[in-house]
């Protein structure tokens, strides 16, 4: 499979399903994966989102390449208008930097009740982006406890309600999820690489592969050093080889280390590393 599959009717679906909470709220907080910050938008945000207030975060800051970070953030503000925020799904330092945030852009809202004078109610939010983006670990850090279902498999949902966060905000406690529509075969593989789109999907050993290309094309000293090849091709089998994987007739359990491959970029082990480039 050398290529990466989409199933219609799901993303029908999850779109359904995001526009009728869209209704609900004021402000929306749309979190991205900060290793790729195009592949993990959504291309067409106004049609789908409307003109509601929306804050960036570039989730997983931490796993993506430090010097980049800066430039991504200065990027996305310039291009879509919005404020953009680094953010991590570990640190709680956020927390107050993200509230401060919300209640900064809600304040024309918060005004426009007054005038029309209403009692400024709590300013309501909705945490969107696509599978695997840190949603729920945004969600629970700004609830402070976890009462959102959080892990690996994506569209993890319940019965959703709105939770206080603070004294002038509530946040509905489930993640609106983005469709994931995405005709740029190219994105869609940085996509599988963060482990944003369902395994049935994707070909590992095609996606470490691909991977692989873009390691060596941008991070090549980290990729070398990781997995100690000096002179030898950036490639699924040299590196199975290294670690001596091999099945029978002695050759390379591509299978094994592609999986392996995919699991080390996941979790950072290979470095802070960002996929995407600005255009």
């Amino acid at each position: 499979m050398s290529h990466i599959h989409w199933y219609p009717g799901h993303i029908a679906k999850a779109q359904r399903a995001l526009k009728e909470k869209l209704k609900l709220v004021d402000v929306i907080l749309e979190v991205l994966d900060a290793r790729i910050p195009i592949s993990s938008s959504y291309g067409d945000t106004k049609t789908l989102l409307g003109e509601k207030p929306r804050i960036i975060l570039l989730n997983k800051s931490d796993l993506s390449d430090d010097k980049e970070n800066p430039k991504w953030k200065k990027y996305i503000e310039e291009k879509t208008g919005c404020p953009c925020l680094l953010t991590t799904n570990q640190s709680q330092k956020d927390i107050k930097i993200i509230i401060d945030k919300i209640l900064e852009i809600s304040k024309p809202i918060t005004d426009k009740m007054v005038a029309r004078g209403l009692l400024p109610r709590a300013i309501r939010v909705m945490v969107i982006g696509m599978p695997n983006v840190g949603k729920s670990s945004t969600i629970n850090k700004l609830i402070k406890k976890s009462k959102t279902k959080t892990g690996a498999k994506a569209g993890v949902t319940r019965q959703q309600q709105w939770v206080r966060v603070h004294d002038k905000v509530e946040l509905l406690d489930t993640p609106g999820i983005i469709p994931m529509a995405q005709p740029n075969q190219e994105a869609a593989i940085k996509l599988a690489c963060v482990n944003s789109i369902g395994e049935n999907a994707y070909d590992n050993e095609y996606v470490a592969g691909e991977l692989l290309k873009i390691l060596d094309k941008k991070y090549e000293k980290k990729v070398r050093e990781y997995y100690n090849l000096e002179n030898e091709d950036v490639k699924i089998e040299n590196i199975a080889l290294k670690r001596n994987w091999l099945i029978k007739d002695g050759k390379p359990d591509v299978v094994r280390c592609a999986q392996f491959i995919l699991l080390n970029f996941r979790d950072g082990k290979i470095g802070k590393i960002t996929l995407d480039e600005i255009l």
